[in-house]
């Protein structure tokens, strides 16, 4: 539907010529009531002479290209343009592919760029982390019409699935997704359990240490700032004496980007007699009156 902007009159136009491609084809001529219709337009379209307007049905690709109306008004020659552009199967959109500049980036360090190609005409691109759609922010860039992503100082929540979608007016396609890795360590974390920091003599105590690493991280244990030579996340403290109290913290290391992160240290206290009364009721009765 070509709808002019003209307001409906109840005096007819002088005249009114609608053509197709620079005038080079008519699609209907008007004057003096009369109407000649070129001849692959018959049946096609529906002239509104209150307003100019024109109707095309039945569209074919053959129809992509410029329209054009003169109109003739009270002795006022008023004119109008506008492009139609007709879709069929061959816009259709395919080999959409997200290449990357790395996969294998360091926190808070690293950056990488991405970029999204596709066959097809008229192509629009967008850009989802997981489910999420990406924008352009201080870390976060898009170029090249969108088509092209690059991200600055990458966190751990990049590591979400990264797909291009790309659309036009006849298709939408979604690439494949591009995984990141962001290697760690970080959000390094000292679990204590049981996690009460007093402990009777004999308890068995379990230390974990959690961290975020790709490729995992290695592990090293400290007591009051010495290294032990227990290693792995898990540190186990099995009938503990006095002699085991003391700040324990742990170390994690990427061997990939050659950093590594210390937890906060976590205090163990054995006391020099059993919490239990094993030892008599006035050992426990000064404990309890001393703490």
């Amino acid at each position: 539907m070509f709808t002019t902007t003209l307001s409906p009159s109840e005096k007819p136009f002088s005249s009114v010529n609608w053509s197709f491609n620079v005038s080079t084809t008519i699609i209907i001529f008007v004057i003096n009531a009369e109407n000649i219709i070129g001849p692959e337009y018959e049946g096609r379209i529906t002239f509104f002479p209150s307003t100019a307007s024109l109707e095309l049905r039945s569209l074919t690709l053959d129809d992509t290209g410029e329209y054009g109306v003169n109109a003739v008004h009270d002795g006022t020659l008023l004119n109008g343009r506008t492009t139609l552009v007709i879709y069929g199967e061959q816009f259709n959109i395919s080999n959409v592919l997200v290449t990357s500049s790395s996969t294998d980036l360091v926190e808070f360090s690293g950056s990488v760029s991405l970029s999204c190609s596709a066959s097809g005409p008229s192509l629009s691109f967008l850009w989802l982390n997981g489910s999420s759609e990406v924008t352009a922010s201080d870390r976060v860039q898009l170029t090249d019409g969108d088509s092209s992503l690059t991200i600055v100082n990458v966190t751990h929540f990049d590591q979400r699935p990264f797909r291009c979608r790309v659309s036009n007016p006849v298709s939408t396609v979604t690439s494949d997704p591009v995984n990141l890795s962001i290697n760690g360590p970080e959000n390094i974390n000292l679990i204590l359990s049981p996690s009460q920091g007093y402990f009777a003599v004999g308890s068995d105590i379990s230390l974990t240490c959690s961290v975020g690493s790709r490729p995992p991280a290695q592990f090293k244990w400290f007591l009051n700032g010495d290294q032990l030579l227990d290693t792995g996340s898990e540190l186990r403290l099995m009938n503990v004496q006095m002699s085991n109290s003391g700040n324990y913290s742990c170390q994690a290391s990427n061997n990939k980007t050659l950093r590594s992160q210390t937890s906060e240290p976590s205090a163990i206290t054995v006391p020099p007699y059993s919490l239990s009364g094993q030892h008599g009721d006035a050992d426990a009765c000064f404990y309890n009156q001393s703490h």
